[in-house]
């Protein structure tokens, strides 16, 4: 399956497009697969999009409803992947990250 990922606008952000960008790293993020170049890809289209408040808090609570919905996650993993795709979010991806915080 080939995913390609474009920047996201920078107006509004929705789930959807959350979950479409961070979809090619589930099995990475389930522990039963390597980290992929699409992964990477979908998190550097998510960091480009997080450049409002607003849009870093969309993020957020996508992930957060992302993370609950989906089994198996393992939260180490899904805390240093930014870092494993060489990007620098400006929020922890954690299910304990309170969004309403995010600047």
């Amino acid at each position: 399956m080939l995913v390609v990922a474009t920047p996201m606008a920078q107006s509004t952000v929705s789930c959807g497009q959350v979950i479409s960008s961070v979809s090619p790293c589930i099995m990475y993020l389930r522990s039963i697969g390597p980290l992929t170049p699409p992964c990477c890809n979908g998190i550097k289209a998510l960091n480009s999009a997080a450049v409002t408040t607003p849009n870093r808090q969309q993020i957020c609570n996508c992930l957060k409803n992302a993370a609950k919905s989906a089994s198996g996650i393992n939260p180490t993993l899904a805390a240093g992947l930014p870092g494993k795709c060489g990007v620098n979010i400006p929020f922890n991806i954690s299910p304990s990250t309170n969004c309403a915080l995010i600047k």
